[in-house]
């Protein structure tokens, strides 16, 4: 029996290379997609990961786990909270406390009845904003934590933990991913085309540039 994939899509360009990545591991009928409608500002992410998952050929489940924006507290589901940067070693306030934790004990509890054992995500630790629910000590600590509390093993694949925005463009690239590109979305602002100014903006465009690749978002 072939293995099985699930993979956190969140219609942005991490987890839309590691569908991708999914899809050529496991081969595109092993592979689903779930997808949180957590409470974000920008619904427009909840689309991208519907069309991603739509050229991909791939079934794609939306969850609704609305309590962070009932939570509150950060730029991602607080309208009243603009995006700004993490001061003095802090976190920037785009980060959203437990969200990455929430999202793969969702995906491992949608898996289970499924017979599903492997769960890609697009954490990345080289990520400029240092989130601690996207390092690798914490992805493994939940490793441990999942099979304990639901009895199965799950193997939790980060492909891009240790990349850089570069390597992860070229990587899209050599899985033919690029042309979904122009299907994610990134920007902090929500805006689409993209406002090309915000962090995530910013580095996205970096690694592209870095990578020599037209990003295919902006030939829209």
């Amino acid at each position: 029996m072939s293995k099985r994939a699930l993979v956190v899509l969140s219609g942005g360009q991490d987890s839309t290379t590691c569908l991708y990545w999914a899809i050529d591991r496991f081969g595109r009928d092993n592979v689903e997609a779930v997808t949180y409608d957590y409470g974000q500002r920008h619904r427009i992410e909840l689309e991208c990961a519907r069309q991603v998952a739509e050229q991909a050929g791939i079934r794609q489940t939306e969850l609704p786990i609305d309590t962070f924006a009932a939570l509150g507290g950060n730029s991602l589901t607080d309208s009243e909270i603009d995006v700004a940067a993490g001061l003095g070693g802090s976190l920037p306030n785009t980060f959203v406390p437990g969200r990455n934790l929430i999202f793969l004990t969702f995906a491992a509890a949608y898996a289970w009845p499924r017979g599903i054992a492997d769960i890609v995500t697009g954490v990345a630790q080289t990520d400029y904003s240092g989130y601690p629910d996207c390092r690798q000590e914490t992805i493994d600590s939940l490793v441990t934590t999942l099979q304990l509390g639901m009895e199965r093993k799950f193997t939790i694949h980060t492909p891009l933990m240790t990349l850089s925005k570069k390597e992860t463009v070229l990587l899209a690239e050599k899985l033919g991913a690029l042309d979904a590109m122009a299907l994610t979305h990134t920007c902090y602002e929500g805006q689409r085309p993209p406002c090309g100014e915000c962090a995530a903006c910013l580095l996205r465009a970096k690694g592209f540039s870095e990578a020599g690749i037209e990003d295919p978002l902006h030939s829209l």
